[in-house]
């Protein structure tokens, strides 16, 4: 009965509905989330993670995963308390030389991502219908390009819904033809492991779910509903269900990249095969489980391109945008041109780039350099009162991203000694 009533208690209108169709009306924001860390940039990681150390990085997953869900609900909050995203709010109450550093940074980072996520998708068309990787690049920028300039956000937020199902039942299939070894996997999930020479793949992992752009784009895409947020009641309804979708939505985002390792681990490393590509990966699949496994994967690392190079072109978009205190508005000139450098930008260094899955590796770790410089701009922003007002961080909240930050921030200190050591 207590659940009942809670679940009442979050209605979205005065209009009496069945509580499922609220929660249900409210799912999509936390879903084009999901679809950037389970981008063509996290299979290059996961592939590699599983190939080359089998289950032992799994706990990685889980640890982004976590980190995530803690980040993204911090920064949906700050959009829906102040009807701000990321970077207007940056724009509006830090010093301007240090946010539009940030935001320049960040910019990159949406380009770093640009890359992976174009790139997984011209690999994809390789794979399935023998296109070169660079008509297969403008390819998808074309696509692309035309969904975002021509589509509402209601319509896109569909189609990507559409596209993470797809990927989710791809990979479900293909685990039932793997013999997995569920004790690993279960040991690998929750105990920490670091093994010789993996902290490049740790970054990459660690880049490819914990994303800037993801953490822009969330705190805009938050507002999409256009609620009456000036009543509170229904203002502490939305950060209610916006909890629930956020975790929903990042669970599914886990379930999918760690079963991207599993299968990785079950079928390369357990005949020590180590994959250096994603084409090379759908090729070795085919005689160990069959043609169809080699074209699901296919088919799935399409929809997984496409539907991520869209939000990370809608990100592109918001930071921009945000440079200049305004909000994400396709029909707004800031809006367009952000996307346009975000896309077209990455087009261009996919031309200048010899090896396609190295580069996708090389644009994960990209994201976790820039990704402390995210944190502590939110966390500097949600735990200000003059931001948040009474929801403002609690002490406890603020304790626990420092954490996150400092945690994220060894790790490339991490990298960046490897590099040296290299």
């Amino acid at each position: 009965m207590n659940l009942i009533k809670f679940f009442k208690d979050l209605r979205i209108k005065d209009k009496p509905r069945p509580d499922a169709l609220n929660f249900f009306k409210f799912l999509g924001p936390g879903l084009l989330v999901t679809v950037g860390f389970i981008d063509p940039g996290n299979w290059a990681s996961n592939i590699a993670a599983g190939s080359e150390f089998g289950y032992e990085l799994l706990w990685m997953v889980t640890l982004s995963t976590i980190m995530l869900i803690i980040l993204q609900h911090n920064v949906a909050h700050l959009g829906i308390v102040t009807g701000l995203c990321l970077s207007e709010a940056a724009t509006l109450y830090m010093n301007k030389y240090i946010s539009k550093g940030i935001l320049i940074s960040a910019m990159g980072a949406s380009i770093s991502t640009s890359i992976a996520e174009i790139l997984g998708g011209a690999i994809a068309l390789n794979m399935l219908f023998g296109i070169p990787l660079i008509i297969g690049t403008v390819i998808v920028w074309i696509f692309v390009s035309f969904m975002l300039l021509t589509n509402s956000y209601k319509r896109i937020e569909k189609l990507i819904i559409g596209f993470v199902s797809i990927i989710g039942f791809s990979f479900l299939y293909e685990l039932f033809l793997v013999d997995t070894k569920w004790n690993n996997a279960i040991q690998g999930w929750v105990i920490p492991s670091i093994p010789e020479g993996s902290i490049v793949i740790i970054m990459s992992v660690l880049g490819a779910v914990v994303m800037p752009h993801n953490l822009f784009l969330h705190s805009e895409i938050i507002q999409s509903r256009q609620w009456n947020l000036k009543e509170e009641t229904i203002r502490k309804k939305q950060l209610k269900f916006e909890f629930f979708d956020t975790i929903f939505s990042m669970m599914i985002g886990w379930a999918i990249n760690s079963a991207i390792i599993i299968l990785a681990a079950a079928t390369f490393f357990q005949n020590k095969i180590q994959v250096t590509e994603l084409a090379e990966a759908k090729s070795l699949l085919e005689p160990l489980l069959g043609n169809s496994a080699g074209f699901v994967f296919a088919i799935a690392l399409l929809f997984s391109g496409v539907a991520s190079t869209i939000t990370s072109g809608m990100a592109g978009g918001t930071i921009f945008a945000g440079i200049f205190g305004e909000p994400y508005d396709i029909k707004d000139k800031h809006t367009k041109i952000g996307i346009g450098i975000s896309l077209l930008c990455a087009v261009i260094i996919i031309f200048l780039i010899k090896n396609p899955f190295r580069g996708l590796i090389i644009s994960q770790m990209v994201l976790s350099i820039q990704l402390p410089f995210t944190i502590f701009t939110q966390i500097y922003l949600t735990s200000s009162k003059r931001v948040m007002g009474k929801y403002v961080n609690s002490k406890f909240t603020t304790i626990l991203l420092l954490i996150i930050g400092t945690i994220i921030t060894y790790l490339n200190i991490k990298l960046f000694l490897y590099a040296l050591k290299s």
